[in-house]
């Protein structure tokens, strides 16, 4: 109902944005937050994205997408079929995914911080140092990565493989101590690569037999370019990161300055932005969600009730199709003959 419910009133958000962007100096695109489970973050969400794919084609659509949690019941039956229908959007009509996994946000949560049944506050806290620290070369200008496109760009070499995985590190919660720790370089640079400090809950194996497409490392505070050179140099001869056979195997490096307003209690922290082949486990596991209610035609009374299902079903297959195409674009991301796989 969120999808139709948009349809009634796009007008007024349509020129909500169009003033908006009218009044804009220099318009570079659109940064987009939403879950994909719920009926308004995947239904009025997805009518959105298609709206401003259409409206502004050569503006860039990054979005902040909220997956959700795996180990909980959810209160919306449908969450399945939610998921596959938004996740077909996402891949047609969004540049960039910086996928948000609620799974992996309370195992941080529980595992990191200590925090035994984490509130939505504090789940949010943990989303915003994600979303403040992957725009802090935008806010706070440097030599590289200024704009968006160049950090899109870096990450994202071929069009539909472009979900992203971010890890931070070290992270505190605003209500934890804020004695200043020393924290080097490399330490953050180390950590960032290992699978705890993920934002996105992949299975174990899926992680080891994955390949990294591109890193970009964020990384603020007291830093001298020195040290990251041999940090960099540390993490190659260690091979603590296994890149894909057919692209360049490198980690990009940002600095950035912290905010002269907050109180930090570390030196320097890091946020990594990797476009990571195991992110597919993700969308095999709202496949097998869907197929799981879709094989018994499970609760689709209310989606018949709308135009899009009226005459017919057709848009589920069809969102399942492109759901198990990027899944399998991602697999054969893994192989030396991807650039041929891609071509054929």
């Amino acid at each position: 109902s969120g999808y139709s419910q948009a349809q009634e009133v796009s007008e007024d958000i349509i020129d909500m944005i169009d003033r908006e962007a009218d009044g804009s100096d220099s318009l570079e695109g659109f940064v987009f937050c939403h879950s994909i489970a719920g009926g308004t973050g995947s239904g009025m969400g997805s009518f959105l994205l298609e709206e401003l794919s259409d409206r502004y084609p050569k503006k860039l659509i990054q979005t902040y997408s909220v997956f959700p949690n795996q180990q909980e019941t959810s209160d919306v039956v449908v969450q399945p079929y939610n998921s596959v229908l938004t996740l077909k959007r996402l891949t047609l009509n969004a540049d960039c995914v910086v996928v948000l996994d609620n799974t992996a946000l309370n195992r941080i949560a529980s595992d990191r911080l200590r925090i035994q049944n984490p509130s939505f506050e504090e789940l949010n806290s943990l989303v915003s140092t994600i979303m403040a620290a992957s725009t802090t070369t935008l806010r706070y200008p440097g030599y590289m990565n200024n704009d968006l496109v160049g950090m899109i760009a870096s990450l994202i070499p071929t069009p539909r493989c472009h979900f992203l995985m971010t890890g931070y590190t070290p992270l505190t919660l605003d209500r934890q101590n804020l004695n200043v720790r020393k924290t080097s370089v490399l330490d953050v640079m180390r950590r960032l690569l290992q699978r705890r400090n993920m934002m996105v809950s992949t299975p174990t194996s899926a992680f080891k037999d994955g390949k990294y497409i591109s890193i970009l490392n964020i990384i603020q505070g007291e830093v001298d370019p020195t040290q990251v050179h041999k940090s960099l140099q540390r993490i190659r001869e260690r091979r603590l990161a296994d890149f894909i056979p057919w692209g360049p195997a490198s980690i990009q490096v940002a600095l950035a300055a912290k905010s002269p307003y907050l109180e930090s209690a570390h030196r320097v922290s890091g946020l990594m932005m990797a476009n990571h082949t195991s992110v597919n486990s993700l969308f095999q596991r709202a496949l097998k969600d869907y197929d799981a209610l879709r094989k018994r035609n499970a609760f689709l009374d209310n989606y018949k009730k709308q135009d899009m299902f009226k005459d017919s079903l057709d848009e589920f297959d069809d969102s399942r199709d492109v759901v198990q195409n990027l899944v399998d674009e991602y697999k054969a991301c893994e192989r030396p003959d991807y650039l041929e796989w891609c071509g054929a």
